[in-house]
C-alpha cells in the first residue's frame, strides 16, 4: 500500500495538487487505519472542492473513526448540503445515515 501513497505524493511534490489527488491520499492513509492523515488530506479535498459529496463523507467516517464526533457531524451535515444541492441522492442519504448513528452515540 505504500507504494501506492509514494506515487500519490509523488505527483503532490511535483505540484499537481487537486481535489481528487488529496481524496486519494486520504483514502489510502484511511485504509491503513492513519486516521490524522487522512483527515488532513481529506480537509485538503473539500478545501479545494467544496461541493465534493464522497471528500465529506469519507472526511466524516474519519472523523468518526478518529473520536472525534462532533467534528465529524459537522462534516457529514456540511456534506449532506453539498450533495443534496448537487442531486447525489446516495451520498446524502449514506451520510443521513452515518449521522444517525453518531447521533445514537451520545449520552
Amino acid at each position: 500500500m505504500t507504494g501506492r501513497i509514494d506515487a500519490l505524493l509523488a505527483l503532490l511534490e511535483r505540484g499537481q495538487d487537486s481535489a481528487l489527488l488529496r481524496f486519494s491520499l486520504g483514502t489510502e492513509y484511511a485504509a491503513m487505519q492513519d486516521h490524522d492523515r487522512a483527515i488532513d488530506h481529506l480537509r485538503q479535498a473539500v478545501a479545494l472542492d467544496p461541493v465534493y459529496s464522497a471528500a465529506w463523507k469519507a472526511l466524516g467516517r474519519e472523523l468518526g473513526a478518529a473520536g472525534r464526533d462532533d467534528e465529524a457531524r459537522t462534516a457529514y451535515r456540511i456534506g449532506i448540503e453539498v450533495a443534496e444541492k448537487k442531486g447525489d441522492r446516495q451520498a446524502a442519504k449514506e451520510m443521513t445515515v452515518f449521522l444517525k448513528r453518531l447521533d445514537r452515540k451520545k449520552p
